[in-house]
């Protein structure tokens, strides 16, 4: 094990590439990840790396080439945001059709309009349907540890899917933390060198994205993926089995603090995590007993652990940093339908919004939230609450007012 250096997310993931030696890093500039291929392009002018950097025109471009060099047998890293990803969203669906593993790192910022540098996530979530696994990072540690994670379990014969690596813009891709680094030895034992089994070669024909005609052969391509991402859940476990032998870092697809004795329970995922968990110890030490559920894993949606983690619970508050418009919290969702046919599920589950656009949570706020769920009845059965101080709603108040708006929008 090399030394604990202090460097930021966007370091982290860049490291994780370096540390995974991939071969072929398709790039294109978007806030705020850029820092990732600035970085990475400086360790291969000064000859560190070995790796192939090529900027192409554009986000759609970019994911086109991942995925093809995925197929000619080059392991893969690519890195965007927000916009970015979407511009090339197409492409998503088409590399895990194509069952071209390769780590795409996100880092996470809000959707315009309006447009924001600060993180939200619904730009990685739009993604969850895709094909791609999903993995989170709530510290600049777990970003290079779920980077080499997603390369191993991505190119796991079971699998052979490609990957998104999630962490939150600003808060966590620009924050210096300690970061422990591995030695090539240690990385070479726990991720070994990629090969795809049908590698396009000059000498033999291979066909990829082939024109289906019939939804029931479509209807089979699509349940191979969703049996492959499926059985990511247990090669998973596997690989942090494996990683923790290595490394003495325990990863797991979701994680409990406090969680043992908990009655109420709070469900969240990525930085933010980090204020929650200190929440949840300041009342602890008033005698409520909080505890919180780490979701690390959201593709596959690690449903029977959650069920495992928040059965017996008196009162669950799912925490969403998102919002899927006309509904609700997406998190919420998912995790209400893995409760839904469990006979000892959470007497009360709650639906929270906050921190869209990078609204900074505070300590209060959580405890507010712990506080609620000690008395459900305060709060409107099945409608997500939206997270505001009182200094929040003066500012909007003040700027609609200023706008010339009344009323509702």
């Amino acid at each position: 094990m090399r030394d604990v250096e202090m460097m930021t997310g966007n370091t982290a993931a860049a490291w994780a590439a370096r540390l995974a030696d991939v071969d072929y890093i398709p790039a294109y500039p978007i806030t705020p990840q850029t820092e990732i291929i600035e970085t990475l392009a400086k360790w291969i002018n000064e000859g560190v790396m070995k790796a192939k950097l090529v900027q192409l025109e554009s986000e759609h471009s970019m994911l086109t080439a991942a995925g093809t060099a995925s197929l000619a047998g080059a392991r893969v890293f690519t890195s965007t945001s927000s916009q970015g990803l979407l511009y090339g969203f197409e492409m998503l669906y088409n590399i895990a059709g194509w069952r071209a593993p390769m780590v795409l790192v996100n880092v996470s910022r809000a959707v315009a309009a309006p447009i924001t540098l600060e993180p939200d996530h619904n730009d990685v979530l739009s993604a969850r349907d895709s094909g791609f696994m999903q993995f989170h990072a709530e510290r600049c540690q777990d970003v290079l540890d779920l980077v080499l994670m997603a390369y191993r379990v991505s190119e796991d014969r079971r699998v052979m899917l490609p990957s998104i690596v999630n962490m939150d813009g600003f808060y966590l891709s620009f924050t210096r933390e300690p970061v422990g680094l591995l030695d090539k030895e240690e990385v070479a034992e726990f991720l070994p060198p990629y090969s795809h089994p049908q590698a396009f070669k000059a000498r033999r024909h291979v066909v990829k994205g082939p024109a289906v005609i019939g939804g029931h052969l479509y209807t089979f391509f699509k349940h191979n993926i969703h049996e492959s991402i499926t059985r990511a859940a247990q090669v998973f476990d596997e690989a942090a089995e494996k990683f923790q032998s290595i490394t003495g870092r325990k990863l797991e697809a979701v994680e409990g603090f406090l969680l043992d004795d908990a009655e109420y329970v709070l469900v969240i995922t990525n930085s933010f995590t980090t204020t929650a968990k200190r929440a949840v110890v300041k009342l602890r030490e008033k005698g409520v007993p909080a505890g919180l559920a780490k979701v690390v894993m959201l593709r596959p949606f690690p449903a029977k652990i959650i069920v495992e983690k928040l059965k017996n619970r008196k009162a669950v508050a799912v925490f969403d940093q998102n919002i899927s418009q006309g509904f609700g919290g997406i998190i919420y969702s998912e995790t209400a339908a893995a409760l839904y046919h469990v006979k000892n599920r959470p007497e009360t589950l709650l639906s929270v919004v906050g921190g869209l656009g990078g609204k900074f949570t505070t300590l209060e706020e959580f405890e507010y939230v712990f506080s609620l769920l000690a008395n459900p009845d305060k709060v409107g059965a099945g409608k997500p609450l939206f997270l505001f101080r009182k200094d929040e709603l003066r500012d909007v108040e003040r700027a609609m007012k200023l706008a010339g708006v009344e009323g509702e929008m």
